[in-house]
């Protein structure tokens, strides 16, 4: 079984919670090939070999990010102190192109091939979610969504992960199996 992980993230958590599914699909089946990658390192060819994808990224102002609420990100987080690796990742996330771009060079696919949608968000009311929109994309491209979308909780906007969230993504990814 191939495996394509792809995600957006600004501040590492997305990452990280994509690393952790990528660790839960390789516990799950020990022989699985898994692709764990960027948005922007994710070309055509990559996607098309997957039996299963697995697309994730923040949430921003409710929904999937937008360049306007990429570059917002990387504005702020550059003038944190501490956050150097945070500031660079955001930066390049900013620069590059994002899920939304990415899904309108994503082809079709044929009915039959599986693919799961999560984000990265804060808990509090009416904060939205990315992973529905992410999976309305995958649907419209012909991909059979297997699972309901999931989110992984941020204590903030920016981070860290809650407590607890790594291990919950690597059982959703087990569980994707």
């Amino acid at each position: 079984m191939h495996t394509v992980i792809v995600y957006e993230s600004m501040y590492g958590n997305t990452r990280e919670i994509a690393e952790a599914i990528a660790e839960g699909v390789h516990q799950a089946d020990p022989g699985a090939a898994v692709d764990c990658l960027p948005a922007a390192e994710a070309d055509a060819g990559l996607t098309r070999s997957a039996d299963l994808l697995v697309v994730g990224g923040p949430t921003h102002m409710h929904g999937m990010s937008s360049g306007l609420s990429r570059r917002m990100a990387a504005t702020a987080e550059k003038h944190k102190e501490g956050r150097e690796e945070a500031a660079a990742e955001a930066r390049t996330t900013a620069e590059g192109p994002g899920l939304r771009s990415w899904f309108h060079d994503l082809p079709k696919t044929e009915p039959g091939t599986h693919a799961a949608a999560f984000d990265t968000r804060v808990d509090m009311p009416r904060a939205g979610g990315a992973a529905n929109g992410i999976a309305h994309r995958l649907s419209g491209h012909h991909y059979d969504v297997v699972v309901e979308p999931e989110g992984f909780i941020v204590e903030d906007n920016d981070g860290p992960l809650r407590a607890g969230e790594l291990d919950r993504a690597r059982a959703w990814g087990a569980g994707l199996i």
